[in-house]
């Protein structure tokens, strides 16, 4: 398929969510891989959708980071909205787990804090991701982390409506915060609970709620205490009970306050074979005399 009168798909999707599905291809134009998202509408026009579509578009636009894709076009090809954006080397976190168990602690924070880094930048701009899961963090091959699918993220701006059909909560049960359960209502903090859920199951190797239904699932989120991780340093053992309070306020402040708690754990990370290039990469070589210079 090719669409944009450039864009050329590969035959099949490298994957599909709630909106669309997203396929290799290549832009004929500019001689480079890309990613397109195309809207996917299975029972015809969904005007909803629709501006779910062109909302994440607007905010992968607006937030510039190395952490996030870049968006390099938009538009329509045969009435469907589609995306193209930065084609990223990597495997989700949720591979990573599923291939190697519990991450080690370095591990795991160190890939928490890069998320950190991205809610960060995107909670400055008013922008709450909504949707954070391991299948929506993507660890590339030098090591840095991307925060994928902002389709369910929320613009804060009081002259935003928010599009949730009557009876519908938008989210993954295993990862979202009470108050988004209860209440339908979701602030930086509850971007914060949900990486509480990711560091716990990157720390044990499985999920921390589950069940049968949704609705055992957002009952345990809403009202069971998280269990304890064995054998953790004390004070990430007490940043992760923290993160996983039932009550924003309850939580670190921000991201960045998490940001700086994770990252005395993130040191001495050993190997993860099979998912690190063996190579330093030139953009971590940037970034850590970036880091120098800054300060960082």
């Amino acid at each position: 398929m090719v669409i944009g009168d450039r864009y050329v798909l590969d035959d099949l999707p490298l994957g599909t969510g709630g909106m669309g599905a997203v396929y290799a291809g290549h832009d004929r134009h500019l001689d480079r891989r890309v990613a397109v998202k195309l809207l996917r509408l299975p029972s015809g026009p969904d005007h909803e959708l629709e501006r779910r579509f062109i909302r994440e578009a607007r905010i992968l636009a607006r937030l510039e980071h190395p952490g996030a894709p870049v968006l390099y076009d938009f538009g329509t090809h045969e009435q469907r909205l589609f995306q193209v954006m930065q084609f990223i080397e990597g495997v989700t976190v949720a591979d990573v787990v599923s291939e190697h168990g519990p991450l080690p602690v370095p591990w795991a924070a160190a890939i928490a804090a890069q998320a950190c880094a991205v809610l960060s930048a995107a909670h400055a701009l008013a922008i709450c991701h909504r949707d954070l899961k391991p299948t929506n963090l993507m660890l590339c091959p030098d090591g840095s982390v991307k925060v994928l699918d902002f389709g369910l993220a929320l613009l804060r701006d009081a002259d935003v409506t928010t599009f949730t059909r009557i009876g519908q909560i938008l989210g993954t049960p295993a990862y979202m915060a009470p108050e988004q359960i209860q209440h339908g209502v979701a602030e930086p903090r509850s971007d914060l609970y949900s990486l509480g859920c990711v560091l716990h199951e990157m720390l044990t190797g499985r999920q921390l709620f589950t069940g049968p239904t949704d609705y055992v699932v957002f009952e345990k989120q809403v009202k069971e205490q998280p269990p304890a991780v064995p054998g953790l340093p004390p004070g990430l053992a007490a940043l992760l009970a923290q993160l996983l309070e039932k009550q924003p306020e309850n939580r670190p402040a921000d991201a960045h306050e998490l940001y700086e708690r994770l990252d005395p754990f993130a040191v001495g990370l050993p190997q993860l074979p099979g998912f690190l290039a063996p190579a330093p990469s030139p953009g971590g070589m940037y970034a850590r005399m970036a880091g120098r210079v800054l300060g960082g």
